[in-house]
């Protein structure tokens, strides 16, 4: 029988996914396993995360399923009304946002310094 080939898991850079320990983790349970990071704040990823969150809030719960044909149809319809109304994320960062951003946290630090008790040293 020939050997198993790898398989790849896409994960974030979470820290329940990053690091050695998270290598071993997934070694140690699937062998044949490869970990694949995306890049750092993956929006992709963070949008699949919220739409699993919305199904668990508006289908899943509460668990008031008589059998397993009741959730399949329930997630059916979801999907259904979710298909029919859904908009595409409109998602944009830019260096200029990120340059405001930075410079509103200065600020904030500046007017509030009893509120963070470290300093950063050279």
């Amino acid at each position: 029988m020939p050997a198993p080939s790898a398989c790849s898991g896409i994960v974030d850079n979470g820290s329940s996914h990053r690091g050695k320990k998270a290598t071993d983790r997934l070694i140690t349970a699937f062998p044949n396993a490869v970990m694949v990071h995306t890049p750092i704040h993956a929006s992709w990823l963070n949008q699949v995360e919220i739409y699993f969150s919305v199904v668990q809030r508006k289908v899943v719960s509460p668990n008031d399923f008589t059998d397993l044909a009741q959730v399949g149809d329930r997630l059916r319809a979801f999907e259904d009304r979710y298909n029919a109304t859904a908009q595409p994320f409109q998602w944009k960062f830019t260096t200029s946002d990120l340059d405001d951003l930075l410079a509103r946290l200065d600020r904030h630090t500046a007017d509030h310094p009893e509120e963070f008790s470290f300093r950063l040293t050279a």
